[in-house]
């Protein structure tokens, strides 16, 4: 009889028929699996290796742990938490092969990729720019901190600086002998001190400045202002030199019950009206404000603004303009060039392919930092040398501005369109060419239909991803003219030659007032339009895999 179990039938028993049976012989590939999986998940080395390397991911993920909680983050905290758990769980595993070489990929995927993405969605749905940058906690703590008077009656207290992690503190010592310390950040609170000469000079946690770090730090200590509770209409503690603090309130008074803002000193009321900032009935603000959600508003802005209507129509048709004329420039250049160089006839090929390639071996923002000095209008090399000392705008001009970039771009891009097209008409076969020409076909001809059809095959999907980069083109216009000439009626920092990622860039970071909400809400209209032209055009492209 034999004995199964598992449905396995145990080796060197024999069967219901009489004949022995074993269990099936692993296949070679199973064999080399199996040595992969223990290569990769056992041996002493290997698990030292691992637990070294595990050990600072730990190390790190409990610092932001620590960071995360400390500023009540605790989502986020959350999903770090889970997340190194489950980089250690399939790391000491001796299974999970495929998990192993996955995980680091998909980390990296969602922190550059994925969570850019959807946190610059998030920011397109808010306020979030200068005056709108932090809780409305934090807004009523830095106008009450900004609108500080010293009270004329205030008593002298005792301080000394402390500091804490680059934090600086106030070790105060109140009239009744008690220390207490305290932040920009966090209001003073009690402390068991070390006093010397009735005055608190240390506490546990923190590191006392001496009198020449004082001195040295001057500017940063006289700009602390400590609250005294977490009543903010209680005012703070600020100190001119570093060993005495008085007494400071704010010409403001807050009403938290109401949501108000009372200036003291002329009687106007500020209210919360849902704007993100304390509102007078006359519209005045003050700011700073707080960063609020305002749905699709900096959407409907953007294309609905009289103001921002305009420079974003032009912005917009130069970009696409840019694009396909950079796109089709340096494609047919590229291609002219290796129908020349692929000519079995020509002498020296090697040596012009190499001098063909060296624009794209340089780096494009070298290139056209280079080639802005050369098109300089007063002592450019090309206006002084080539020129006879003319005075050509090449980079002050509108239309000759474009023109320079257009330019300068396709002595960036015809390299790698060469070089794509080198490769391409190389692959296509010779007897077709031959059976074209045996029918009779002239050159042209055999080009046109056959020879272009095939490289399209090839260069159609890499003209589509240069299509998307030229759309985003940012290196080559901020290098070369920085978007200028500048349009001085616009209301937002835009220039001739300005693409949308650079408009972009301009509005979220240069000027006196940076909206990122706006910012955001344009990068998100360029990802849509880059993708729905990327779709389609991939998808007309299907028809030239026919022809192979």
């Amino acid at each position: 009889m034999s004995t199964k179990i598992d449905d396995e039938v145990v080796p060197g028993r024999s069967d219901t028929s009489g004949t022995s049976a074993t269990a099936p012989k692993p296949t070679k590939r199973q064999r080399q699996a199996a040595g992969i999986a223990d290569a990769a998940s056992g041996g002493i080395k290997v698990f030292l290796f691992k637990l070294v390397a595990l050990g600072l991911v730990d190390a790190i993920a409990l610092y932001a742990l620590f960071i995360l909680v400390t500023a009540d983050q605790w989502l986020i905290a959350a999903v770090v938490a889970v997340v190194t758990i489950a980089v250690n769980w399939i790391y000491f595993s001796r299974r999970r092969l495929p998990a192993k070489y996955l995980t680091p990929g998909v980390i990296f995927l969602v922190l550059f990729q994925v969570f850019v993405l959807v946190y610059t969605g998030y920011i397109a749905f808010t306020n979030y720019g200068t005056g709108h940058n932090g809780s409305q906690q934090q807004a009523v703590s830095s106008l009450m901190a900004s609108s500080l008077q010293r009270v004329e009656d205030s008593p002298t207290y005792p301080v000394t600086v402390v500091d804490q992690f680059g934090t600086l503190g106030l070790l105060v010592t109140d009239p009744d002998g008690d220390a207490l310390i305290g932040t920009n950040e966090s209001p003073l609170a009690e402390v068991d001190a070390e006093f010397d000469g009735g005055k608190a000079v240390a506490v546990d946690g923190w590191t006392t400045l001496s009198f020449a770090d004082v001195i040295a730090r001057t500017d940063e200590i006289t700009e602390l202002a400590v609250p005294f509770s977490d009543d903010p209409n209680d005012g703070a503690m600020r100190t001119p030199d570093g060993s005495n603090a008085y007494q400071y309130v704010s010409t403001l008074e807050y009403d938290e019950a109401a949501g108000t803002m009372t200036d003291l000193t002329t009687g106007a009321v500020y209210s919360d009206i849902g704007t993100g900032a304390f509102t007078s009935p006359d519209g005045e603000e003050l700011l700073p404000g707080w960063q609020i959600t305002v749905g699709f508003d900096n959407f409907v802005r953007a294309v609905t603004d009289p103001r921002l209507l305009q420079p974003l129509v032009y912005v917009t048709l130069w970009t696409f303009a840019f694009a396909f004329i950079s796109v089709a420039s340096t494609f047919f250049l590229g291609l002219f060039l290796a129908i020349v160089f692929n000519d079995m006839r020509m002498r020296g090929r090697k040596f012009y392919r190499v001098l063909m390639i060296l624009p794209y071996a340089i780096p494009s923002f070298l290139s056209a930092l280079i080639w802005a000095g050369m098109m300089n209008e007063s002592f450019g090399f090309i206006n002084q040398v080539i020129f006879g000392g003319a005075s050509i705008p090449w980079l002050t001009d509108p239309w000759m501005a474009k023109f320079s970039v257009l330019l300068v771009n396709l002595w960036l891009g015809f390299p790698y369109m060469f070089l794509v097209c080198m490769g391409a008409l190389q692959s296509i076969p010779d007897d077709i060419q031959e059976a074209a020409k045996v029918d009779g076909a002239k050159p042209w001809a055999i080009f046109r239909l056959i020879k272009l059809p095939l490289l399209l095959v090839t260069v159609a999907p890499l003209l589509i991803a240069s299509f998307a980069f030229n759309f985003n083109n940012f290196n080559v216009i901020y290098m070369l003219t920085d978007g200028g000439p500048r349009d001085s009626n616009a209301p937002i920092p835009v220039g001739f030659t300005d693409l949308l990622i650079t408009m972009v860039y301009k509005v979220a970071f240069t000027g006196q007032s940076r909206d990122y909400g706006l910012a955001s809400a344009y990068s998100i209209i360029i990802f849509i339009i880059v993708a729905v032209i990327s779709i389609i055009a991939f998808r007309r492209t299907k028809s030239l895999e026919e022809l192979n």
